[in-house]
């Protein structure tokens, strides 16, 4: 069954504006078009929006997140460069925690 982009938005809970700009990042692919010029997306158009929703509150950036999608599409080694890719995300994360504690620890002697 085909989907209008409205009601893949509504579905995945986004703008419109943001399918047609992960259109044009390549994060999306681009739909069929109807003789109209409609565009007809497939039924996991919403899965893929979810997906990139997710990894960004992850603090996955939109360059690491086609990264990711990418390995989706390609199956032969997917699992160990997406481990990988996961792994460095981790230790940017824990680089952040640390310096954001230092940042804390700071301020806390300030206002003391």
């Amino acid at each position: 069954m085909a989907l209008t982009i409205g009601q893949v938005a509504d579905a995945a809970d986004v703008n419109i504006q943001t399918i047609r700009y992960y259109e044009r990042r390549g994060l999306f692919p681009t739909p069929r078009r109807t003789p109209a010029g409609y565009r007809q997306y497939a039924d996991d158009a919403v899965a893929r929006l979810r997906f990139i929703k997710h990894a960004q509150e992850l603090g996955f950036s939109l360059q690491e997140i086609q990264e990711l999608l990418g390995l989706r599409v390609r199956h032969g080694a997917a699992c160990d460069a997406v481990e990988r890719k996961t792994r460095q995300k981790i230790d940017v994360v824990q680089q952040r925690i640390r310096d954001l504690q230092r940042m804390k620890r700071t301020l806390e002697r300030l206002a003391a």
